[in-house]
């Protein structure tokens, strides 16, 4: 299983970091945007291999690159949006979204037909499970940003300024 998460990482690592490239993030940060695509992915990909279903999986992944995007923005000096964005690219649900569009082809071909009530509670399910996982990734970045971000990134000067208390 080891290597398989070690796959998982370099290839969520690269594809995080070609899509910083694209979004054309400074150079300084496009190894952060890769290394937080791999990790965010990482974790999703640990927690689906331990049955924590995908949604939650995917949830605790956008969580993570939320709270290290906003703690490598303090260090880098470069806005959150700059890694966050690219990293959560690698977990896009675009599986689900095209069987979402394919299976609203195939009820407007097919019509009312025999197959018609399997291939609508496919679409919808398709659908639904797609609009919550892009639901769980805006939430997961979003949602850090307001808790813990109080100050842009210029006006911190050290990490005691994010106005967190831990204890």
């Amino acid at each position: 299983m080891l290597i398989d998460i070690l796959k998982d990482i370099a290839l969520s690592f690269f594809v995080a970091f070609g899509f910083a490239l694209l979004f054309e993030t400074p150079k300084r940060a496009l190894w952060v945007a890769g290394v937080l695509g791999g990790l965010g992915h990482c974790i999703r990909y640990v927690m689906l291999q331990y049955d924590f279903g995908l949604i939650a999986s995917t949830l605790s992944g956008a969580l993570f690159i939320g709270l290290a995007g906003i703690y490598c923005a303090h260090r880098i000096h470069t806005p959150p949006v700059v890694y966050t964005l690219p990293a959560c690219i690698t977990m896009i649900p675009g599986l689900y979204a095209y069987r979402t569009m394919l299976g609203c082809i195939r009820i407007y071909e097919e019509g009312t037909g025999y197959t018609y009530p399997v291939l609508l509670q496919d679409t919808v399910y398709n659908f639904i499970l797609t609009s919550s996982l892009l639901f769980c990734l805006a939430i997961g970045i979003c949602v850090v940003a307001l808790f813990f971000r109080k100050k842009s990134v210029k006006g911190i000067k050290q990490i005691r300024d994010l106005g967190v208390k831990l204890f």
